[in-house]
């Protein structure tokens, strides 16, 4: 039977409010959806931005971020459909890497070791979170001229404002380096269920083209369903922009599909 659950893994700098919109669209269509937060991240974005800078914040590394959502989905009836962005879309590799999905939709990932980009404007959007002569602990609050950039560079000054004040919370550097390392490693060519990847034409951070080198790797490697749709007229805020309603409707539907057929 396909999954009628799906679980939603929400990216760095943000909280899983950014799938607000989506659960209540895929809940009117029978689906139980769970937005899953990161740990530490159970408080009002005000609350987090007030205790800024959080000691504790600054420990959170990859291992516990993504073990925190296996241990969610492994506590699950049956396994479920999983969306991930940005970082949560780079998870959500990981996550298809052990077999915890009935079919998976990564959106504006973060790319896993071994996907490379040599576009400018990937460079300067990460390099608060990765300049080597920062400490990895030491938690980096975006600015509104940074989410800006990085996120909302083709929408309104008005929306992007909106955006950044309902959702930007301070995140662990730690965190952000931890796609860098072994632990963010995949097996491209491993069997496993059906894997759409999307990409938004005018992603910032996360540029198309370095989202579909990520799909070739899948595409070359493993003979499991895997796919790519590239989104035109779309930032990194492809989740909550005008027009979001397609993109949601165009990932279920392909999940569906993809469960029916694989």
């Amino acid at each position: 039977m396909p999954s009628k659950t799906v679980v939603f893994v929400h990216g760095n700098f943000v909280t899983a409010k950014c799938w607000d919109d989506w659960a209540a669209r895929y809940r009117a269509r029978g689906y139980h959806c769970i937005q899953v937060e990161y740990p530490l991240r159970d408080k009002p974005v005000e609350e987090l931005r007030r205790i800024h800078p959080d000691p504790a914040l600054g420990k959170l590394g990859l291992p516990e971020v993504l073990e925190h959502h296996i241990a969610i989905i492994r506590a699950l009836p049956e396994k479920p459909i999983v969306m991930g962005h940005s970082f949560g879309g780079m998870m959500t590799q990981l996550l298809v890497n052990r077999d915890l999905h009935a079919a998976a939709v990564a959106i504006d990932s973060v790319p896993v070791p071994g996907v490379l980009t040599m576009k400018w404007s990937f460079f300067r959007s990460l390099w608060p979170v990765v300049n080597p002569l920062i400490p990895a602990s030491k938690p980096y609050l975006m600015t509104r001229d940074q989410f800006r950039y990085t996120f909302a560079n083709n929408m309104s000054e008005e929306d992007g404002r909106a955006a950044y004040d309902a959702l930007v919370v301070p995140e662990s550097r730690l965190l952000g380096r931890g796609a860098l390392g072994s632990y963010a490693k995949v097996d491209f060519a491993r069997r496993r269920a059906p894997l759409l990847m999307i990409a938004g034409e005018q992603d910032n951070i996360m540029p198309a083209s370095l989202n579909r080198t990520n799909y070739e790797k899948y595409k070359r490697a493993s003979p499991s369903v895997t796919e790519f749709k590239e989104f035109p007229g779309r930032s990194h805020m492809i989740l909550g922009q005008k027009g979001w309603q397609e993109v949601a409707d165009y990932a279920l539907d392909w999940a569906e599909k993809a469960q029916a057929a694989n």
